[in-house]
């Protein structure tokens, strides 16, 4: 029974060869169609980041699965804005933070910022998704997350800005026709007071401080509002570290430990 299974083996190896040996191109054929393959990947890749500014994180030595999304220029609301304005859409940016949440093989999301702001409701619905996030996140400021990219940049688990990096409180403004009246006020005021109410609770900065900033009228000749600095930023409470790509990474890959434990 045995020498009947070993020969039915080494025929199966044998018509194996035969097959090599009548087609000598195959093995290099398969190799293209491998090689085919990994440039596609490779270029839907490239193509995802340029659209969306989004990229997986995962050739890393420690083999952990890390999602990067870019919030860059302004963040668009319901209408499109101008083809030549850097922007960020959230309507890309929720659904993937859904798929990030219900994707097993995501450890961690790591938040670049550099946005000069934008519509209120689209930037606190990113931040609200964010920080309901199961997963370790960290955010980074670079050039600057001003306006509505304050509350985005103290949504995560734990944030970053680098030296040079910028963030300006101010009031909230409308563009196009007002309405003078005492409604149109108290409307203003409860838009503010629910960002108010999001940042002091996701950062160290108490509600009457950073409305305090927010209504400073001794920094700015032409409007309300205040600009701080890198290390400012620090100092006031709304952002954790000064720091720049390697520290979130390490931070980031610290969390994910700790929650793997």
């Amino acid at each position: 029974m045995k020498d009947r299974e070993y020969s039915k083996q080494d025929q199966g190896r044998d018509q194996d060869r035969d097959r090599d040996r009548e087609n000598p191109d195959q093995k290099n054929q398969d190799g293209l169609n491998e090689e085919k393959t990994k440039k596609d990947i490779e270029q839907k890749e490239d193509e995802k980041l340029e659209e969306y500014g989004q990229i997986t994180l995962d050739d890393n030595a420690r083999r952990r699965k890390i999602h990067l999304i870019t919030i860059i220029g302004e963040v668009e609301g319901h209408e499109n804005l101008s083809s030549n304005s850097k922007t960020t859409k959230y309507d890309h940016i929720l659904p993937k933070l859904a798929e990030i949440e219900d994707d097993d093989s995501v450890e961690g999301l790591l938040v670049l910022l550099n946005t000069s702001g934008g519509d209120v409701d689209a930037g606190l619905a990113i931040a609200e998704m964010i920080a309901s996030l199961s997963i370790p996140t960290v955010s980074l400021v670079l050039g600057g997350s001003h306006s509505i990219g304050v509350p985005l940049a103290v949504c995560t688990d734990y944030s970053f800005i680098v030296p040079t990096g910028t963030m300006m409180v101010h009031p909230v403004r409308m563009t196009g026709m007002v309405i003078g009246a005492s409604q149109t006020y108290e409307y203003f005021e409860m838009i503010q007071d629910r960002i108010l109410k999001f940042v002091s609770s996701h950062a160290k900065i108490a509600y009457d401080q950073l409305k305090r900033l927010m209504l400073n009228t001794e920094m700015l000749t032409r409007d309300l509002g205040t600009v701080l600095v890198g290390e400012e930023t620090v100092k006031e409470g709304l952002i954790d570290e000064v720091g720049g790509i390697k520290d979130a990474l390490r931070k980031i890959y610290e969390l994910m430990e700790s929650a793997s434990s």
